[in-house]
């Protein structure tokens, strides 16, 4: 099975810790020159040192606040302008603030909006033409499982989420031709920064204490226990390979089980 991704070049966004940090260090393991993508520059220059470059990779780094999806097209033009063409794309980029989608205001739906599928597309647009050219692209959007089931307390996130999957397949569906396949990812409970505040705040709503949170969520998991990011990040990669060549248009849950439905 190939696997190999050496003379590859990724761009991994929200690679600064969590689950893109864990992206960008499996495919450099795998052989890829990798871009690092978000807005914190010191903390992806410390990722940028915990790289592999023992294939002879160059790795870089590559700065830009989501939120603000002008600064991020200005910036990905500038630099494919400058540099070569990707052959992957993660996109990945944190999640909206917990709460219920009734109480959430227009603007927190419209920020979350431009945060992930505006950006999102800004970047892809940035890419395809180098994808086209060589026949060969992995576009591998991180999401949620709540694609396929809606998760309480996070209103806004579900929302956005089933847009951005429903722009991942038709792109799939539009690019196919090309040898550009487009998938999406979907953590369940991840062992990141962003579980600690969603149990936290289950915690202090819920009047119970944060150890009696986790067994509470580990509970509707069936495998008993949170993924490491290294776990998804696995996932990720492969669909990233040749190997993974005529799989597009799906949405692959990565959550031991949690998600009820198939």
């Amino acid at each position: 099975m190939d696997i190999n991704l050496q003379d590859k070049h990724a761009l991994v966004c929200g690679s600064s810790q969590g689950i893109g940090k864990a992206c960008a260090i499996e495919l450099a393991n795998l052989g890829a020159s990798v871009t690092l993508f978000s807005r914190n520059k010191t903390a992806l220059e410390k990722v940028l040192l915990e790289l592999d470059t023992e294939h002879g990779q160059e790795h870089q780094v590559l700065v830009a606040d989501f939120s603000k999806p002008e600064q991020v097209e200005s910036i990905i033009n500038a630099h494919i302008s400058a540099q070569q063409g990707y052959d992957i794309l993660i996109n990945n980029t944190g999640g909206p603030a917990p709460g219920p989608a009734n109480t959430a205001s227009a603007s927190a739906f419209i920020n979350a909006f431009n945060l992930h599928l505006v950006s999102n597309h800004h970047i892809v647009q940035a890419l395809l033409h180098g994808m086209k050219e060589q026949q060969y692209g992995r576009i591998i959007n991180v999401i949620s499982t709540s694609v396929k089931q809606p998760l309480n307390g996070l209103g806004v996130s579900n929302t956005i989420r089933g847009a951005v999957a429903s722009w991942a397949k038709t792109l799939a569906n539009e690019l196919g031709e090309f040898g550009i396949t487009v998938n999406n990812v979907l953590p369940g409970a991840t062992a990141t920064a962003r579980l600690d505040a969603i149990i936290e705040g289950k915690a202090k709503k819920q009047n119970i204490s944060i150890e009696q949170a986790i067994i509470n969520e580990k509970s509707i998991i069936p495998m008993r226990r949170f993924a490491k990011p290294e776990e998804f990040a696995a996932a990720a990669a492969f669909l990233a390979s040749p190997a993974a060549g005529y799989i597009t248009g799906i949405n692959l849950p990565v959550d031991g089980g949690r998600t009820s439905c198939l």
